[in-house]
């Protein structure tokens, strides 16, 4: 782990994720200096104490070789100990970081790792050869053969997305011809498709931190409440022994160097895990901080070289929320005004659904700016509450990958 006393100078790849926002908390809290770079001159992490300086970059999806010029001009100054990815730049970065080795402290695995994991259909495969359980799978490549692989009910996901985009619940054939539309509208069967049957269950996250394919750090915890767009709204830590296993044997599969989170259903009947998911990265690490567990302090000594101690088990039952999340999911479930105010009664009085449960997102009571987005974020859905269901269904903000990024950062000797 860093050294408590010695602050670092962190740059953290973006601010417009959940993630990256309770990650600079994290940092803020232990004393680290940190400065931000995001396309976005209102993104979530400008509302922050802790963050000293922004930069506002190219965005990574119109423009990755901009970005990463951008960052690199930024390292040339000598001002960072450690490049925190806390968003799907890791992919960038991992592409070309014989290009950063030397110039920063990075903790990431080797591309072809870090590519596995990002895409949902390579990590079905690697489910597979692992022999690790998940649904039923089916990975096609044009509308006929989802036509046929079909069982109802089911989940159709792109190879690629994040933040919950890219996925449809299709239980019956109007669902089917909407998910067949969208497809087409984004091109998606240029990549592979995926195609599994829906199973019944609690939603849960894994999150982990390996060194060089040694498991040193792990948290668990499930969804209590659902916010918008598959987030969550409350959540509660568990010990699941069975799925740390599943992790391990992932990352030593993988020879995993850095962060790796997991989303996996835990079946209504019956006590096997089901892996469905896979992010190359740290997911909102708030929940797992507040439970004993610092994977962002594991994750600075990984980027300095060192090689950490495994963390002890994280606390069960510790309960945490995200303000917004809970709002958001309450106006998008068809919430009213007065459905809304109730929610911010409860918050601030730490009742109903929030009793012993602290703010993960946006806590005021140790970073006051950060009540500017929540105040927003309350005042637009008062005004309209449909909000809600616009947001969740935007596109990809500009800090975020696409397939056609992908295929260039891919390219064969674009990098060098």
């Amino acid at each position: 782990m860093p050294d408590p006393v010695k602050p670092l100078r962190v740059l953290v790849s973006e601010g417009s994720s959940t993630s990256a926002r309770e990650a600079i908390s994290i940092l803020g809290i232990s004393g680290h200096h940190v400065e931000v770079c995001d396309p976005s001159a209102w993104c979530l992490s400008r509302f922050s104490r802790f963050v000293r300086k922004f930069h506002r970059c190219p965005g990574l999806r119109t423009d990755p070789a901009g970005y990463l010029a951008f960052v690199e001009r930024l390292l040339e100054t000598g001002r960072f100990d450690v490049l925190l990815p806390t968003h799907e730049q890791g992919f960038l970065f991992a592409r070309v970081r014989q290009r950063l080795e030397g110039r920063i402290g990075l903790a990431l695995p080797g591309f072809e790792s870090y590519r596995t994991a990002h895409s949902k259909a390579g990590f079905s495969r690697l489910l597979d050869q692992l022999k690790l359980p998940q649904p039923p799978t089916r990975i096609v490549a044009s509308a006929q053969a989802l036509r046929e692989a079909i069982r109802f009910p089911a989940v159709v996901k792109t190879s690629v997305g994040t933040a919950s985009r890219g996925i449809w619940f299709v239980r019956h054939a109007d669902d089917l011809e909407d998910a067949l539309r969208d497809l087409a509208a984004t091109n998606a069967f240029t990549d592979e498709v995926l195609v599994q049957d829906l199973v019944a269950g609690t939603t849960e996250k894994a999150q982990s931190v390996f060194c060089r394919g040694r498991m040193v750090g792990f948290h668990g915890y499930r969804q209590v409440a659902p916010g918008v767009g598959g987030g969550e709204a409350i959540k509660q830590s568990v010990r699941r022994p069975q799925l740390r296993g599943y992790v391990e044997a992932i990352g030593q599969a993988l020879d995993w160097h850095g962060a790796l989170s997991v989303d996996y259903i835990m079946p209504h009947d019956d006590a096997t895990p089901l892996l469905i998911d896979c992010n190359p990265r740290l997911v909102e690490p708030m929940n797992a901080y507040r439970a004993g567990v610092d994977l962002v302090g594991l994750l600075l000594g990984l980027s300095l070289g060192e090689t950490p101690a495994p963390l002890p088990e994280s606390r069960e039952g510790v309960l945490t929320h995200l303000a917004m999340q809970a709002l958001l999911g309450s106006a998008s479930r068809g919430g009213t005004r007065f459905d809304i105010i109730r929610e911010c009664g409860q918050l601030a009085a730490a009742s109903g659904p929030y009793a012993g449960s602290s703010e993960e997102l946006t806590p005021v009571g140790l970073d006051w700016i950060s009540a500017v987005p929540l105040a927003v974020t309350t005042g637009i859905l008062l005004a309209s509450p449909a909000f809600a269901i616009k947001l969740a269904r935007g596109g990809f903000g500009a800090h975020l990958l696409d397939i056609g990024t992908i295929r260039v950062i891919e390219g064969k000797g674009v990098w060098w």
